[in-house]
C-alpha cells in the first residue's frame, strides 16, 4: 500500500503514484487531510481512473463521501474517525474498511469492530510519529498475529532495507509513505518493496 502526501513526494504525486503502481504496488491511500474537499474529490477521481486502469485499489483516508463519490473501494479510518458501524451502514459489504492501530488494544477493537485489516504502526521510527506514538518494532508484529486473524499491513519507517524483518515477523503486507515518493525512482523502489512482499508471502507459516 502507497499512502498519499503529496508535500514528501518529489514528483508531480500522480506521477508517482503511476511508477509505484507499474513498480507492483497494488493499493493506494489517499491521505491528504489539508486538501478542500473539492480538490480531494477531484484528485480521487484521478486515482480512480489509474488504479481501474492498472488492476489496483483505492482507499480513501476517513472521508466516506469522497469513497462513495468517487466509487473507491474502501475506507480508512482513524479513532476520530466515525464508528465503523455507521460507515458499513453507508458504504456496505462489498467495499473494505481499515483501521490504523498502534497498540494490542486498538488493534483487537478494530478486528471486534469488524474492520477488515488493520495498518500497525509505527513499526520504526519515523518523522511522522516521532514523539507522539513510541516505535513497536517488529516482534510485535509476531505477538499481533497470535491473536488476530484479519490481515495486518505494518506501517512506519519501513525501507528495502528493513522490509524483510517485518515480513518474516508475520506481517501481511506493508505501507509506506516516504520511501516511495522521496525516491529517486519511485517505480524501481516499489519493485523492490514488492518483491520482499512476494517472497515472504509465500512461504508457509
Amino acid at each position: 500500500m502507497l499512502i498519499t502526501d503529496r508535500k514528501q513526494s518529489r514528483l508531480p504525486l500522480i506521477n508517482a503514484v503511476k511508477l509505484a503502481l507499474k513498480g507492483g504496488v497494488n493499493t493506494i491511500q489517499l491521505r491528504e487531510k489539508d486538501l478542500p474537499t473539492k480538490d480531494i474529490y477531484s484528485l480521487a477521481c484521478e486515482l480512480r481512473a489509474i488504479t481501474h486502469d492498472l488492476n489496483a485499489s483505492l482507499i480513501i483516508n476517513d472521508r466516506v463521501d469522497i469513497v462513495l463519490a468517487a466509487n473507491a473501494d474502501g475506507v480508512h479510518l482513524g479513532w476520530q474517525s466515525m464508528p465503523v458501524n455507521s460507515v458499513r451502514n453507508l458504504i456496505g459489504f462489498e467495499r473494505i474498511i481499515g483501521i490504523s492501530a498502534h497498540n494490542l488494544q486498538e488493534a483487537l477493537q478494530a478486528r471486534d469492530s469488524g474492520a477488515d485489516y488493520i495498518t500497525y504502526c509505527p513499526i520504526f521510527k519515523t518523522p511522522s510519529k516521532e514523539g507522539v506514538v513510541e516505535p513497536t518494532g517488529t516482534e510485535a508484529i509476531r505477538e499481533l498475529k497470535e491473536k488476530i486473524k484479519i490481515p495486518i499491513i505494518a506501517l512506519g519507517g519501513i525501507t528495502v532495507d528493513n522490509a524483510e524483518s517485518v515480513m518474516t515477523s508475520g506481517a501481511d503486507g506493508i505501507a509506506v509513505v516516504s520511501s516511495v515518493l522521496k525516491s529517486d525512482n519511485p517505480e524501481n523502489t516499489a519493485q523492490r518493496l514488492c518483491s520482499i512482499i512476494r517472497h515472504y508471502s509465500k512461504m508457509p507459516g
